[in-house]
């Protein structure tokens, strides 16, 4: 667990539309629950994904509008970032390399950035330069395939990479085709290529989205999309391989939604809870974690404060759940409950336009 520092800072993507300023780096005092907007940053429209680099220096986000008005690939801009006041500064900007860039992250170790492309149905990963710029694009995979949900699934559509722990494997999430990629990592080169176990299918019409990886048993836990459901695998740490342990349902019995959306999926940094957040009921499905089998156990549902909970942040320090509604407009702060995993509103939000990604950093 993360130790408090002198400044913590937020990082707010948004969608550049109802008046939206790009990126809002915020200060929060949480021992006041109170906000300063101290920067904006709008280089580009619809800065929809962001990443903190492992060294806390850097900062990389994921633009949907190109690098020209012809261009139709996003665009991926690293930052500098401030080490006394958070404040983001401008390296450099090179091609998303395919269209709609939904999801960005870096390897443990800080060498590799991992781009994933959602209307291109590909991914791209790229080197990461001395100065914490990105050099152009080192690896390209154009996936393949379609799924059996015609309206969702006729092409790929790559959702979020997420590396290993020990950096050497990348998990690729592509809701189109109904698989879980894996993919070595040479971070010398920042090359991809597949690994001997190179995909894991999910059940037809999943629709994988994003994954998370415990910390501490050898489990990983994929959110579904298009069932609501969490797919749960266990790890071989030494070939990256995913094995099918089993799948659970994430709605609620008490919430009536017509349409529903599977979203994001975190871990409690005591590795005990596990959370996952549905558009359309709008609320967070809650797990215990066993620690021996890595199964999951439901404890219940909390609204989330608002309207589309596309993304949300499991605070560093346990205290509080961030969640990003991005119909509402607003980020809400749950308060954490370490003993029986449930969450509850702490009473605090704040007004951001379309908020879609929120990003956590500790300043001393």
């Amino acid at each position: 667990m993360a130790q408090q520092a002198d400044k913590e800072i937020w990082y707010v993507g948004t969608y550049s539309e109802a008046g939206s300023k790009g990126i809002y780096v915020l200060e929060f005092d949480r021992n006041f629950m109170s906000f300063e907007e101290i920067q904006t940053v709008h280089d580009k429209k619809n800065p929809t994904f962001l990443t903190v680099h492992p060294s806390k220096q850097f900062l990389y986000a994921a633009y949907r509008e190109g690098e020209n008005p012809e261009d139709k690939n996003g665009t991926i801009i690293s930052y500098r970032i401030d080490s006394r006041t958070g404040e983001l500064s401008k390296i450099n900007e090179v091609s998303s390399a395919g269209a709609s860039p939904c999801h960005i992250s870096v390897d443990p170790t800080g060498e590799v950035v991992f781009v994933s492309n959602y209307q291109g149905g590909n991914l791209a990963s790229y080197k990461v330069r001395e100065d914490g710029g990105l050099h152009p694009a080192t690896s390209f995979i154009q996936h393949e395939g379609s799924g059996s949900v015609p309206e969702r699934q006729a092409a790929p559509h790559m959702h979020s990479m997420i590396p290993s722990l020990d950096g050497n494997f990348v998990y690729a999430s592509d809701l189109g085709i109904d698989k879980i990629m894996t993919y070595k990592v040479d971070r010398n080169t920042g090359n991809l290529s597949p690994a001997a176990r190179a995909f894991v299918r999910s059940e037809p019409g999943a629709g994988p989205r994003h994954l998370t990886l415990h910390r501490e048993i050898p489990f990983a836990y994929s959110v579904e999309e298009l069932s609501n459901t969490v797919a749960i695998y266990e790890v071989n740490q030494r070939n990256g391989r995913l094995k099918p342990k089993g799948r659970v349902d994430m709605l609620s019995d008490a919430v009536q939604s017509e349409k529903n959306s599977a979203a994001d999926i975190h871990i409690s940094v005591d590795g005990r809870w596990l959370y996952a957040s549905n558009r359309g009921q709008d609320n967070l499905a809650i797990y215990r974690i066993n620690g021996v089998t890595g199964m999951l156990q439901p404890v219940g549902h909390e609204p989330s404060g608002g309207a589309h909970p596309r993304n949300f942040k499991v605070d560093a320090l346990g205290d509080f759940i961030y969640v990003a509604n991005m119909e509402s407009d607003n980020v809400v702060i749950f308060n954490h409950q370490p003993l029986n995993g449930k969450i509850e509103p702490s009473g605090t939000s704040i007004h951001i336009p379309r908020a879609v990604c929120v990003e956590q950093l500790f300043l001393n």
